[in-house]
């Protein structure tokens, strides 16, 4: 238990930043009226599913603005 009392001031940040994105990238999908490949169903579960790697792909290839 002390181990995890340890790394917690460092997961902590990770686990906020994270969140940050993908409700920022969620958000946005969901403004968008379209996205690249045409599938926000698919871009949405990459958000949720992929941690911070999933918002990071998406903002990477979500298509130009509309």
């Amino acid at each position: 238990m002390s181990n995890f009392k340890e790394i917690l001031p460092f997961v902590i940040p990770i686990l906020l930043i994270q969140l940050g994105l993908q409700i920022y990238s969620i958000i946005n999908l969901v403004r968008r009226h379209k996205v690249r490949f045409n599938n926000k169903l698919l871009w949405g579960i990459v958000i949720v599913l992929f941690g911070i790697l999933g918002p990071v792909v998406y903002m990477v290839f979500r298509g130009d603005e509309a």
